[in-house]
């Protein structure tokens, strides 16, 4: 599947997509927002859920010059 097949669909087909074939990678906390990292084929994928609004917010690919990559590599290696 390619980025833009994945970013076009709804966001409860973007979860079951992650959750059959993704593999979880770590969690971090990202103001607000829990932020589980996936990897998915070959590109990683975040998903940023909402507590105080126990809903998902956005599920997008990871921007690796996001300085939410520092919060990333304190925890494992990442082949950026």
């Amino acid at each position: 599947m390619s980025r833009e097949e994945f970013r076009a669909l709804p966001l409860h087909k973007k979860i079951q997509v992650l959750y059959t074939e993704g593999t979880f990678i770590v969690a971090i906390r990202y103001y607000s927002h829990k932020v589980n990292l996936y990897l998915l084929g070959e590109e990683y994928i975040e998903v940023f859920y909402n507590h105080k609004l126990d809903k998902i917010d956005q599920i997008d690919y990871l921007n690796t010059s996001h300085t939410r990559m520092k919060f990333y590599l304190d925890q494992i290696q990442l082949p950026i």
